[in-house]
């Protein structure tokens, strides 16, 4: 059984999936597209079901990419059951989402999930009458606390035996007159895009341009007759067909809403006060630096806790090899494998897992949404629309799908400046550089001027590029979540998530890259490259020659930069080798120059190879001037 989570953003859904797919999910991408769902198999009692978390989606009718695909999966015939998540404290908006579902006639049932909020806001909801309104199942949920799961997945894969499809519902006499004629005049030929009558004789009133184009495609002819009916709403309505069957079920919705639903005053509580600081146009801001200060000098002294010993254990054993094994090809690989686990266990993950946590966690209290409303007219200044700052946000976790998430940007304009800056955002293997080196070298205050620094490179940037391709951005409408208290599981399953691509593959490149390098050292084929890069990291960064194979290897994974400069100087402890300035230096260059090699072939194939190259060369022209300026401040100053 396949059973499907529908749900608008910010409903709960992904919390109900997290707490049942542990450690064992698995996202992939829509046929042929690039927009992501996540799936994982589930035993519940006995019962064996595929459970699969689909983007979140506002409608059924959309132009959004991400929404289209959600619609096109519940249509494919590959879903069972769905079950459909709604926040119980905004029922009314998201009954909207739940009466297009019913169009559909697939198995379902309802979620009234953070009930105990809708009660707060003092929203008393009859469940059992909901239930009679509606034709379908309603349970009541706490996903966070995980009240009320068992009965949602029980009823689900009892919903999905029966297989007993729901009645959609009905609208006003007028409006339904003109769908009954209209379906009435269906040609048979359109029978064989699988999708039920009703809901696309009301997909087609509705001006749904997808739906529009298949139909068309079938019976080229029934266009007079679609554009007739869509006239006989208008004439009746004063408005277009599409605002006509929109009001009708905002309209329905809130009359169920009234039906099902008692409202008393609510009691203004603390938590929801906290928004008139955190969101004012002037202590907002403060709080917003405060909370990224701690945040990242949390990560910066639970890394250091951790990496001192470690770290200094792997040298012993390194200490240990060399005295007992000498210079030999055995001893070197035997190096570059102990080098490379230490990099992982002693630098990367020490400072990786905070970040992930503390990043989750910020996410599950619901403050990054807050984070986006604060920086929209920063974006704006530099010629964006709003929603920029989410790609950016999420390049702090990795680059990759800060590139993919351009696309939730209208403008082709927009998503190529957007990824264009995304590729300097510090991912967290950036980041894991700056605190092991800039902050454990030098000081916590370099690595936050680091961060600071870049934010104002990337402003300059993005100003620059609004100069050569201008365009005003529309306005940004950002819906803002309720805090909620994070639960640990969740945020523990979504560090792991957001961590495997580190176990998986950078770890294992982090010990091929080690071992390759100890090859180039043990053959001295690393004095040659070193030569060669002599006129970037000596003349321009004034490093010493032995960095040149590191940048090499960051192009890999940018950890690798770290790594591998450690593993060149013959130390892990890079104060001995390199003074303070030049550790500053390269720091801020690692920061700036070449994506890595994945983010390269993500720009590649979102905007192409000759913009991917463009990006790519300014990055290297960028890193080298910014290190060369770095380097004749500390000069002169």
């Amino acid at each position: 059984m396949r059973i499907a989570l529908l749900g608008q953003p910010n409903s709960g859904k992904s919390t109900i999936f997290n707490s049942v797919a542990g450690y064992k999910s698995v996202t992939s991408n829509f046929p042929g597209k690039t927009v992501e769902y996540t799936k994982t198999r589930v035993n519940f009692e006995g019962n064996y079901f595929e459970l699969v978390d689909l983007p979140g989606t506002y409608s059924l009718t959309s132009f959004d990419l991400a929404e289209l695909e959600a619609r096109n999966y519940i249509l494919s015939g590959e879903v069972d059951v769905v079950i459909n998540v709604v926040d119980a404290s905004l029922l009314s908006r998201g009954l909207e989402l739940t009466i297009q579902l019913l169009e559909l006639e697939i198995p379902s049932l309802l979620v009234l999930n953070m009930i105990d909020d809708a009660k707060k806001k003092g929203i008393y909801i009859d469940r059992e009458k909901l239930e009679k309104v509606l034709g379908i199942p309603v349970v009541e949920t706490i996903a966070v606390k995980g009240v009320g799961l068992k009965d949602v997945f029980r009823i689900a894969i009892e919903v999905g035996k029966k297989s007993q499809k729901p009645k959609p519902l009905l609208y006003r006499k007028d409006i339904e007159k003109v769908i009954d004629k209209l379906l009435s005049i269906l040609p048979s030929e359109l029978d064989s895009l699988g999708l039920p009558k009703r809901f696309l004789t009301v997909k087609l009133l509705e001006k749904d341009t997808y739906i529009i184009e298949k139909v068309l495609t079938k019976v080229p002819s029934f266009k007079e007759e679609i554009e007739k009916h869509q006239r006989i709403l208008e004439k009746t309505h004063g408005k277009p067909s599409d605002l006509v069957i929109s009001g009708e079920r905002h309209a329905l919705s809130m009359d169920i809403f009234e039906r099902v639903a008692k409202v008393k005053k609510p009691k203004i509580n603390f938590v929801e006060r906290i928004d008139d600081f955190v969101l004012n146009k002037y202590l907002g801001y403060l709080i917003l630096v405060f909370v990224l200060y701690a945040y990242f000098n949390f990560i910066f002294k639970i890394g250091v806790l951790i990496e001192t010993p470690i770290t200094s254990l792997f040298d012993q054993f390194n200490t240990f090899v060399s005295a007992h094994l000498g210079q030999t090809l055995i001893a070197s690989i035997l190096e570059g494998i102990v080098q490379g686990l230490s990099g992982g266990i002693g630098i990367v993950i020490p400072y990786l897992v905070p970040f992930l946590i503390g990043l989750s966690l910020l996410e599950d209290i619901g403050y990054l949404p807050r984070i986006a409303y604060l920086m929209d007219v920063f974006m704006h200044r530099i010629g964006l629309h709003g929603k920029a700052i989410i790609p950016f946000i999420l390049g702090y976790g990795c680059n990759v799908p800060a590139i993919m998430a351009t696309r939730i940007l209208e403008e082709p304009r927009d998503r190529f400046i957007t990824a264009f800056l995304a590729t300097f955002i510090p991912c967290s293997a950036r980041i894991t550089i700056i605190y092991g080196l800039a902050a454990y070298f030098i000081s916590p205050n370099a690595a936050l001027f680091i961060f600071f620094f870049n934010i104002l490179v990337i402003a300059i940037i993005g100003k620059i590029l609004n100069k050569i391709l201008p365009f005003s951005s529309p306005g940004m409408i950002l819906e803002i979540p309720r805090y909620h208290i994070p639960s640990i599981k969740v945020v523990l399953a979504k560090t792991w998530l957001r961590m495997k691509d580190f176990i998986y593959i950078a770890w294992p490149l982090l010990i091929v890259g080690s071992i390759i390098l100890s090859l180039l050292q043990y053959y001295k084929i690393d004095i040659l490259l070193n030569k060669i890069l002599t006129p970037i990291t000596v003349w321009i960064l004034g490093l010493p020659q032995f960095v040149g194979t590191t940048l090499i290897f960051g192009v890999l994974r940018k950890e690798l930069s770290m790594i591998m400069l450690m593993q060149a100087a013959g130390t892990n402890d890079i104060i001995k080798v390199m003074t303070p300035e030049q550790i500053f230096v390269f720091t801020i260059f690692v920061v700036f120059y070449i994506p890595c090699v994945a983010t390269i072939a993500v720009l590649a194939g979102e905007f192409g190879w000759k913009k991917s190259t463009v990006i790519t060369i300014f990055s290297i022209g960028l890193a080298s001037f910014l290190g060369f300026i770095f380097r004749l401040w500390f000069l002169f100053f």
